[in-house]
């Protein structure tokens, strides 16, 4: 029977069955230790989704504590169900060796991969990524949840290339001024609160700030196609994050400036001091996305202005630039007249009055008959009597 969207309790064991009977599992679309994605399609309605097929008879697993796992996950997926950032799970199935998780389909894969492919992201293409991570994640943080693996591998890109905040696995809800000490996640991506924990007996805990650390590692990522503390060696990496050692200094952020420049927001996430780190709330009220509402631009009235006074500027410079004659200078004229745009037409109506035939340049047979021929006698009585005038 599949799940009931207010039951927090596994379906019965002939839920499988109920599984292959509703949908059809189609080609595979990833792989994990434990579980399996592919895509299937409802019977009923032809829609598509993604089953994730979790192996509890994997001896390399622990049966319970997948299970457990699995039952946390879900039951946040149906906390934070419904925000359009953030993965909807469909369908709910449980067997004594599988359970299925029937999400929907993210066509265009991971925001990982898709990096992988263009190496780095413009700051428009950031700005439209991080605006709905941030905004996913208000949406979880307002439900006393903290994701703790916030990856490019964890978020998902639709059809429309909208994200999609997935993999809950480590996710867990807070109770009031509750601190967590346990560690998980991926090492690029911790933050030095949560490395403390770790480390110290007296170590203060974490809670939802370091989420907010992630994405500062995810944003400059974005920026620059690596993360800002990788290093081949993890020691050496974890000791970087512990100092917020980073920089700017790589040839790829020269071109990364301005006004609302990203620079200042990942600064501000990536704070060593989590009292002092911006929260969720206040990193989406940066600078760096005033010049966005919902994906499409705020008009700026002074600004587009100022854009239409440019191009009526060089609109004018162009017409006068095509109106404007060339530049003429004797040495050129006596050298070759001919070039000149504006003396063409007098040569060739000179030549066509004194020898009947026009002369064209590149043209040596016309040219060498300037000089070769006879003037039209009539002319040249014109021209005589003129003189003689004079």
């Amino acid at each position: 029977m599949a799940r009931d969207e207010n039951d927090d309790v596994l379906p019965d064991q002939d839920a499988a069955k109920e599984f292959y009977a509703k949908y059809e599992p189609k080609e595979v679309l990833g792989r994990g230790i434990s579980s399996t994605v592919r895509r299937c399609v409802e019977k009923e309605t032809g829609r598509e989704y993604a089953a994730k097929i979790i192996d509890l008879s994997n001896e390399d697993t622990n049966t319970q504590t997948v299970r457990e796992s699995t039952l946390s996950e879900v039951h946040i997926l149906r906390l934070v169900a419904g925000h359009p950032y953030i993965i909807e799970l469909h369908d709910v199935f449980e067997s004594n060796t599988f359970i299925f998780l029937v999400f929907e389909l993210c066509r265009n894969g991971e925001l990982f991969d898709y990096l992988t492919n263009v190496v780095t992201l413009s700051e428009k293409k950031t700005r439209y990524i991080m605006k709905q991570l941030f905004e996913a994640l208000d949406y979880v943080h307002s439900k006393s949840i903290v994701h703790r693996d916030l990856k490019p591998e964890n978020i998902l890109l639709d059809d429309n290339f909208n994200i999609k905040l997935t993999d809950f696995g480590f996710a867990k809800v807070l109770q009031p001024e509750e601190k967590l000490f346990e560690v998980c996640g991926t090492p690029g991506y911790l933050a030095p609160e949560l490395l403390k924990a770790a480390m110290y007996e007296d170590a203060p805990g974490y809670c939802q700030s370091v989420d907010v650390w992630a994405c500062g590692v995810i944003m400059y990522t974005l920026l620059v196609g690596c993360p800002p503390f990788w290093h081949r060696k993890q020691m050496v990496m974890l000791r970087n994050i512990m100092e917020g050692k980073y920089s700017f200094s790589s040839p790829e952020w020269d071109g990364i400036t301005g006004k609302y420049t990203p620079k200042d927001l990942i600064r501000k996430l990536l704070v060593v001091d989590a009292s002092e780190r911006v929260t969720v709330k206040e990193a989406l009220r940066h600078e760096f996305f005033e010049v966005v509402h919902c994906g499409i631009k705020v008009f700026d009235a002074r600004k587009s202005f100022r854009f239409a006074i440019l191009c009526v500027r060089c609109a004018v410079r162009i017409q006068r630039l095509k109106n404007t004659p060339e530049p003429l200078s004797l040495s050129s004229a006596v050298v070759d007249p001919y070039r000149i745009k504006a003396f063409r037409k007098v040569v060739d109506n000179c030549a066509f009055r004194v020898y009947g035939h026009w002369v064209k340049k590149g043209d040596c047979q016309n040219r060498a008959a300037l000089f070769e021929n006879v003037p039209k006698t009539e002319l040249k009585n014109l021209y005589v009597s003129n003189l003689n005038r004079l």
